[in-house]
């Protein structure tokens, strides 16, 4: 077999060696959520029916739930970003929630995850907030006691 030019050999020798990189790089996690590109993404795909202010509660089908409300935060509390991710991929087909995999890119998954999560803070912090408003302050009255039974 004639030897092989030695151009040949270097750009053989170099594809080989850049092929396990390429893999890598396809294999390469997703850029952490950015909530400010997020919020750009769900302004363009979401708020139809989440709304600005992420309160959701528009029926889209007639059987299905309403669209969901960003702020309880006892949706967050039992959330991961998986489950969000597939819930963003997939869609709920019933409830009327669109299966955005293949129309947004991951990182624009990944942004409007980022943002959704916006809306759980803001939610912990009015609540915060209302428990500071309720809770007694320095210098306000003592309840009054309650007053005495009597045996009539």
């Amino acid at each position: 077999m004639p030897r092989q030019p030695r151009h040949v050999r270097i750009a053989v020798a170099l594809c080989l060696a850049l092929l396990p990189a390429l893999g890598l790089a396809a294999d390469k996690p997703l850029a952490k959520g950015d909530p400010a590109r997020g919020k750009a993404v769900f302004a363009k795909t979401c708020i139809l029916c989440h709304f600005a202010d992420g309160s959701g509660g528009k029926k889209l089908t007639p059987n299905g739930n309403p669209s969901r409300d960003f702020r309880d935060p006892a949706f967050w509390a039992s959330r991961t970003d998986d489950q969000l991710r597939a819930t963003v991929n997939n869609g709920v087909p019933k409830s009327g929630m669109v299966a955005w995999k293949g129309i947004l890119k991951p990182q624009e998954i990944e942004d409007v995850i980022a943002y959704e999560k916006t809306f759980a803070k803001k939610a912990a912090d009015a609540k915060a907030t209302d428990a500071k408003a309720g809770a007694a302050k320095p210098g306000d009255a003592p309840a009054p006691a309650p007053a005495p039974a009597t045996g009539k």
